[in-house]
């Protein structure tokens, strides 16, 4: 009878991995995203890309997860991706602040978008008063920052608390057996 070796062989992979769908930043800039996407959605990234070039000139557009967006110092305000669902996301880092009608509410920040399935969809006005808001009420990180550190800081506050509440019940029932056994 033949002894079996201890260590086995991975399995080989008999299948191609598909290539990422996002690429990083280094490699990829908004116009090759654009040129990347099916003919009516590259049209519209384009014109999307355009207008906002045109009304945030100072803002630095990266590919950013995957996705173009720029940036206002090293405040992410607006950018756009193309969804699952065949459409164009355009999304505001700080929309909800807009109050503005036609901007859904996204996550648990403050960020909303729109979404487009063709050029044809985009209101020049519409998207020009975004835009110039997107540029002036920016997030203000540092809040962001320390609320979040607060927060974290009561959940651990919390638990830790949660936790010597159950170990002093735990430590009492185990105490009141003793005692009972020691009355005995």
């Amino acid at each position: 009878m033949a002894r079996r070796s201890a260590a086995r062989k991975p399995a080989a992979r008999t299948t191609a991995r598909k290539p990422a769908a996002r690429t990083t930043a280094s490699t990829l800039t908004s116009a090759a995203y654009d040129a990347a996407q099916e003919p009516p959605l590259a049209a519209l990234c384009r014109k999307l890309r355009a207008a906002i070039t045109r009304a945030l000139p100072a803002a630095k557009a990266l590919v950013w997860h995957g996705s173009p967006v720029w940036f206002v110092g090293e405040v992410p305000v607006v950018g756009y991706c193309v969804g699952a669902k065949g459409d164009v996301q355009l999304l505001f880092w700080n929309g909800q602040a807009f109050d503005e009608p036609g901007l859904a509410p996204l996550g648990k920040f403050r960020a909303a978008q729109a979404r487009y399935r063709s050029a044809a969809e985009l209101d020049a006005p519409t998207l020009a008063r975004w835009l110039a808001k997107a540029g002036t009420q920016l997030w203000d990180l540092d809040e962001l920052r320390v609320r979040r550190e607060q927060a974290q800081a009561a959940k651990k506050g919390s638990a830790a608390k949660g936790k010597a509440a159950k170990g002093k019940a735990a430590k009492g029932n185990s105490t009141k057996g003793k005692t009972a056994k020691r009355m005995r």
